[in-house]
């Protein structure tokens, strides 16, 4: 079974979407995890947004990329820039490397319908990417 760690900046948001496309495209043939280089909490908006499209992350826990040093992952991907710049070494032997950085709808100011919308474009194109990497890789 592969071990893919999906990584970004406080694992809130865009990293927990896209473990929990992940998970369900996966369909048990890889463990998905997803870590912050801080943590910042679940993101209620990507929670719902989430459930709007059946798949439920509101038993994730965010969680510091430091908490998985022990594992050997075959896939690590960063979602958002601040990530892929700043991420601390991680030990694991000929992981595939990607970045894909998504806009991050928590960081709109706007109309609750605005706000909504920016997360539904975000989810979407997460969805879409989630689904190619496992088409791709597992």
């Amino acid at each position: 079974m592969k071990n893919i760690l999906v990584l970004c900046t406080g694992n809130s948001c865009r990293s927990q979407m896209a473990h929990g496309y992940l998970s369900l495209f996966a369909e048990g043939k890889a463990k998905i995890y997803s870590a912050g280089i801080e943590t910042h909490g679940l993101n209620k908006n990507a929670v719902s947004i989430m459930k709007d499209d059946d798949v439920d992350i509101s038993h994730h826990t965010s969680n510091n990329v430091s908490e998985y040093d022990a594992i050997n992952f075959d896939v690590i991907l960063t979602v958002c820039d601040h990530a892929h710049e700043n991420c601390p070494f991680i030990p694991s032997k000929n992981a595939i490397r990607l970045h894909h950085n998504f806009t991050d709808p928590s960081k709109i100011n706007g109309t609750k319908e605005e706000i909504e919308s920016a997360f539904l474009k975000t989810r979407n194109e997460i969805k879409a990417y989630s689904k190619g990497l496992i088409d791709s890789y597992i």
